[in-house]
């Protein structure tokens, strides 16, 4: 019986945990939004850009050819994951924003947020995954739940590039398969959308870069939230947990937390 009872425990932390994601997005949809917005419109460029590489075009004669063919087929499928630990640390910070229960401005979070650092810990992440992929798909799938803690480690406690990949090792060692069972699902109906979008938008709009873009735009707005939201509600958790004491979320009242909380 331990086993079930371990089970149905995860079954209920996972499940507490999506319902405090729906509420924060029910709560700050709009400021969310907007900001993925300013997020995700340029980044769609790249993500278009990656979706058009056509690997049947490429000729494979050589052991090199075809490793270039393997690298190429990890990077299209991890460029998608551009974007997401960027936005997830912004998110932190509109969520953490210790000055009342609304979202901070914009402006606010575009001059707190640690561009540099966020950017360079964004490709290292794909990189990083993307290397795991290519490796076998069970590194890959690894690195993308332990490492999916970086972004809002970042802000929420000033960590380095390097610092903030162990800082998510460590948080996530700590209980990984609730993370696994968060992120990854998210991960996965992000992708299926995002394909579905692409296929609407080619049908309507014809099979061009503009379609592929605005299909990739449209789907990052409305769901990488639900994985940035994710990222930052299982790390100030998590942190609680190891360290004893943590961020608090603002959208969510002190009840709210504490029967969180009370999940991790």
């Amino acid at each position: 019986m331990a086993p079930f009872h371990r089970l149905a425990a995860l079954a209920r932390r996972v499940g507490g945990t999506y319902v405090g994601i729906a509420r924060i997005y029910r709560d700050w949809w709009g400021a969310i939004l907007l900001l993925a917005l300013a997020v995700f419109v340029p980044l769609g460029l790249i993500d278009a850009a990656a979706a058009q590489v056509d690997l049947e075009s490429l000729h494979i004669d050589s052991g090199i050819e075809v490793f270039a063919l393997i690298a190429t087929a990890g990077a299209v499928t991890t460029t998608g994951l551009l974007g997401e630990v960027f936005f997830a640390g912004a998110i932190a910070i509109s969520l953490t924003h210790p000055e009342g229960e609304k979202p901070p401005p914009l402006s606010h979070i575009a001059r707190r947020i640690s561009y540099r650092r966020l950017i360079l810990l964004d490709i290292a992440y794909v990189v990083i995954v993307a290397v795991g992929i290519i490796l076998l798909i069970v590194p890959g799938v690894a690195a993308f739940v332990l490492l999916g803690l970086s972004g809002p480690a970042v802000e929420l406690e000033e960590r380095t590039v390097r610092g903030a990949l162990v800082r998510s090792f460590r948080l996530v060692r700590a209980d990984f398969w609730l993370v696994f069972w968060v992120l990854v699902p998210l991960e996965l109906v992000g992708d299926a959308a995002g394909s579905a979008a692409e296929h609407l938008a080619h049908d309507l709009l014809g099979d061009t870069f503009f379609s592929t873009w605005l299909s990739e735009a449209v789907s990052n707005i409305a769901l990488s939230p639900l994985f940035a939201i994710a990222a930052v509600l299982l790390a100030t958790r998590l942190i609680t947990v190891v360290d004893g004491s943590g961020p608090r979320i603002r959208s969510l009242d002190r009840g709210q937390t504490e029967q969180l909380g009370a999940l991790a």
